[in-house]
Order: structure tokens, then C-alpha cells, then sequence
């Protein structure tokens, strides 16, 4: 079986570091995305895996995330 190709793009995604070792990462435009890793480049290497396949699940999401988006950061 062969896989569909999913055209480039960027993505945001943010590391957390877990308090029990490694790092979780998710994707912020594809909420269902989200991996792991043992250190940050594993984490980094997994997310895009993690986004491959859920735009190769979910092919509609592709169009979505290509608008704009704005990221702010804000304080509580």
C-alpha cells in the first residue's frame, strides 16, 4: 500500500517538557496531533510523523490550516 503525499507546510507546535523525563509535543493548527520523545530532537522528529499522518487520515484539515493564523502570547 502506498502512502499519499502531503504537500510541505509549517507548522506550530510546542514542547513541554514532562516532569517525568522527555518531552510531549503537539501541533497547535491540528490538535489531534501529538507525540513524544525521549529528548527534544526525538519529540521534534515524532511531531512530524504525527502530522503526516493525521493530514494523510484527514486531507480536508489541509485546507483549513493554510489560513492565516496570528499567535499572541498572554498573561494571566
Amino acid at each position: 500500500m502506498s502512502r499519499s503525499k502531503v504537500k510541505q507546510g509549517k507548522f506550530t507546535v510546542v514542547l513541554r517538557k514532562e516532569e517525568d523525563g522527555g518531552y510531549s509535543v503537539q501541533c497547535l493548527e491540528l490538535p489531534g496531533a501529538i507525540s513524544q520523545g525521549e529528548n527534544k530532537r526525538e519529540a521534534l522528529k515524532n511531531i512530524k510523523e504525527a502530522i503526516q499522518g493525521y493530514l494523510e487520515a484527514f486531507p480536508e484539515e489541509a485546507e483549513r490550516v493554510k489560513l492565516k493564523k496570528e499567535v499572541a502570547e498572554v498573561t494571566v
